[in-house]
């Protein structure tokens, strides 16, 4: 261990890096596989998002702002519910009803066998982990403001 630094500086950053992949890893497979398991988009949404937190708690607020953008976290969450709208109306574009399920099926029990429910699910997986995201980042950025004061 280096001279000066204290076992907190150590301990709590080797633990994130335990447990950062761990958690992204998690989050991806429960967002992929929520139509075949209880879970889904936003479960695996904001495992994902808690990563921004995991981030801060082991290395601080400084490299939370050098990792994450906020802006893009913000446009980004734009694009998932654009893409959400958009698979719930292909059932009308195919001249179904809203929300119906147009795009081909799959094998049951397979990762892609449910059609649009699938992309669906990923969808509000991609919203809930930038919305949730950028909702950690303002909080947390509120947080070093009255650090500061």
């Amino acid at each position: 261990m280096k001279k000066g630094l204290k076992r907190r500086e150590v301990i709590v950053p080797s633990c994130a890096n335990i447990v950062l992949p761990i958690a992204l890893v998690l989050g991806a497979y429960i967002i992929l596989h929520g139509h075949l398991s209880p879970g889904g988009g936003f479960q695996g949404g904001v495992l994902i998002a808690g990563s921004i937190a995991i981030v801060y708690v082991a290395y601080g607020g400084k490299k939370v702002s050098e990792t994450f953008n906020p802006k893009r976290l913000k446009i980004s969450e734009n694009i998932g519910a654009l893409g959400f709208v958009f698979l719930a109306s292909l059932g009308i574009i195919y001249g179904t009803s809203f929300f119906r399920n147009v795009i081909y099926r799959g094998n049951a029990g397979k990762l892609y066998s449910s059609g649009t429910i699938f992309w669906m699910n990923f969808a509000v997986g991609y919203k809930v982990l930038a919305g949730i995201g950028f909702l950690i980042i303002v909080m947390l950025s509120s947080l070093s403001s009255d650090k500061e004061e």
